[in-house]
């Protein structure tokens, strides 16, 4: 087989990684001009014609089918650049024709009329190999110990952090300029957008995407957000992509039924379409939707040097009675509910990305309980290296929403998440999900008065901050804002004229500064070794108490208080000493609430713990130096 027919073969047997190379539109330089190659993937269409404002959008320009699978294309040749130009495919199937965006465009009007646009001519020069030498050294093993790094990320909706005074979006370039000296001043070491492919109603939050490949033109162009990109790893901030490979909307334009029959989408009744979310799931079984979803999330590593994807409803690809009611489903080819072309996809996706680019982040939102989601694929894993704990989070919202009287009905909160912790490489998400549709904020999550909320805020961050697993804080939780967040305004930054809202900005910021310094923290962030429990079962007081070390052993000890009184513990030492290292700003010198008492080998320390608090301590021998 000749070179050139190496690329539709590959695409057809699904190992086309490239895909966006020869599928879409793509540029040969010549001589004497430019040679446009438009390709499309149609095998259901009668005919395809390329419809243009290049020759006026009424003067179709016929495309030749040239594979047996279905791929049509055309040539177009100009004497000067054809960038900016907008473009779709008119397809004939079954007596109907219908106009539909280039599935591999890497822009597009969008919102418009999602239309395509050639973009091709992109000569964005990157300022980030520090950064890119630095992540090879950072995400990695160390001696059998997977990322022994901090991560912490902030968690983003690029439309409503921030908006000009007429309510207008930030740019890329604009929002740039502003988030990556706020990240770095705040202590984060990345931070994650939701979705930013194409997508034509801003409701979905960028969900439900018609342009995977192209970024959304909301912002700018494909080399603004490069600029964005830049600027924060230049600031040491990484960058993570929500990204969407289970289902997409069922808009004209896009990737629906498009070439008049289902493609892109499961052909079965049983698994063609989400009941709740209106939407088709990808087919992740055919060859070709492999080449497509596997090469997009390639592009995004290899073209805007992106450090991670977050993968949105994992589950729903990997269950195959998910969304549906008993009778409306099939069985696999063994009986069960498992999805078995959806885990195939997976190890698939996974071995490729980490392939060519293993100091990245795959990170799977998987609200089910399917087993080896960041187990490797070489164990029978999924492959993924990070998994959101979304279990924690949605035990620990409906801890701190119960009145502190009754909270010792649901300590399991607190200490039943040690049981599975290292069962997967967990990230405690306290993620935009979980501040919207009535569920309120997350500082209005906590029971009790104005003053109670402020104070439990800090003990569940610090709580968040100290337990095993990476961290992740959605936007506007740092400031305590009050309102759920509405994607169609701005974050509510006036609050920081407030006290109470700006301090706890203040403790934010020092709390994950003191996270970045103390490798205790996030050094043996999946090994039971990191942890120990020092009091699990205090339900009556509303109290835990435990150890995190490092690979070192050095260790501090952390006791955080749910109670809405004062109360007395009395915990273990090393030895007998007892220094303060951090605190929710509730204790006083460490000597007025502590005794130490015990001989050498046998401490033990008395605490008066105040209300709704949280303290870190080291009983490390400090020597002063005379």
């Amino acid at each position: 087989m000749d070179e050139k027919n190496l690329a539709p073969y590959f695409f057809h047997q699904g190992t086309n990684f490239y895909a966006y190379k020869y599928l879409g539109c793509n540029l040969m330089r010549e001589d004497n001009g430019y040679v446009y190659t438009f390709r499309t993937w149609a095998p259901h269409a009668e005919r395809v014609e390329l419809i243009s404002d290049i020759y006026g959008w009424q003067s179709p320009y016929p495309m030749m089918r040239v594979t047996d699978g279905g791929i049509w294309e055309c040539t177009v040749k100009s004497a000067t650049s054809l960038d900016g130009y907008a473009y779709k495919f008119r397809i004939t199937s079954a007596g109907r024709i219908f106009d539909k965006g280039d599935p591999y465009a890497l822009y597009s009007r969008g919102m418009a009329d999602g239309a395509s646009v050639i973009y091709c001519d992109g000569g964005f020069e990157w300022c980030d190999s520090d950064w890119l030498r630095r992540r090879r050294k950072t995400v990695s093993e160390k001696g059998g110990r997977y990322l022994s790094a901090p991560l912490n990320i902030y968690e983003v909706h690029m439309g409503s952090f921030m908006r000009h005074d007429d309510n207008e979006y930030y740019t890329y370039r604009e929002i740039a300029d502003v988030l990556a000296p706020y990240l770095k001043f705040m202590g984060y070491t990345h931070v994650e957008f939701l979705p930013l492919a194409e997508h034509p109603f801003d409701g979905s939050w960028g969900y439900q995407v018609c342009g995977f490949y192209a970024p959304t033109s909301r912002y700018g162009t494909p080399d603004d957000f490069r600029y964005l990109v830049d600027k924060l790893h230049q600031n040491g901030i990484g960058v993570i992509m929500d990204w969407v490979p289970a289902h997409f909307p069922k808009d004209a334009w896009g990737l629906y039924e498009f070439d008049g029959a289902p493609l892109y989408e499961y052909q079965g009744e049983d698994r063609k379409e989400s009941r709740s979310w209106g939407t088709r799931f990808f087919d992740v079984g055919r060859e070709e939707i492999q080449s497509f979803l596997i090469s997009n999330a390639l592009y995004f590593f290899r073209e805007f040097h992106i450090d991670g994807l977050r993968v949105d409803a994992v589950a729903s690809m990997l269950y195959l009675d998910y969304d549906k009611d008993p009778g409306e489903w099939v069985p696999n080819s063994k009986g069960t509910n498992i999805n078995l072309e959806g885990e195939a996809f997976f190890r698939k996706l996974n071995s490729a990305v980490f392939g060519e680019f293993p100091d990245v982040l795959m990170i799977a939102e998987e609200s089910a309980a399917h087993g080896g989601i960041t187990h490797p694929v070489y164990e029978n894993g999924l492959g993924f290296n990070l998994k959101w704990n979304m279990g924690w989070a949605n035990d620990f919202y409906d801890y701190v929403m119960t009145d502190p009287l009754f909270r010792k009905h649901k300590h399991t909160a607190l200490n039943f998440p040690l049981m599975y912790a290292y069962t997967e490489n967990y990230i405690l998400p306290i993620s935009h999900d979980e501040v919207v549709h009535g569920k309120l904020s997350f500082i209005d999550k906590m029971h009790g008065s104005y003053e109670d909320k402020f104070l439990q805020a800090r003990t569940a961050l610090m709580l968040m901050m100290t337990y095993p697993g990476k961290k992740m804080l959605f936007m506007g939780t740092e400031y305590g804002q009050f309102r759920e967040w509405d994607y169609e305004n701005s974050l509510e930054w006036f609050m920081l004229d407030y006290p109470k809202h700006r301090q706890l900005r203040e403790y934010v910021a020092e709390l994950n500064r003191f996270y970045l310094r103390r490798s205790e923290l996030w050094d043996l962030d999946f090994s039971p070794e990191g942890f120990e429990w020092l009091l699990a079962d205090e339900a009556e007081k509303n109290i835990v108490a435990f150890r995190r070390r490092d690979s070192k052993g050095a260790s501090v000890i952390v006791i955080l208080s749910f109670s809405g009184c004062d109360q007395e513990i009395t915990i273990p030492l090393k030895q007998p000493s007892l220094t303060k290292l951090f605190d929710t700003g509730s204790y006083g010198d460490i000597r007025e609430i502590s005794s130490i008492t015990g001989k050498r080998g046998g401490y033990t320390a008395r605490i008066r713990v105040p209300r709704f608090s949280g303290i870190i301590l080291s009983d490390k021998k400090i020597y002063k130096k005379h």
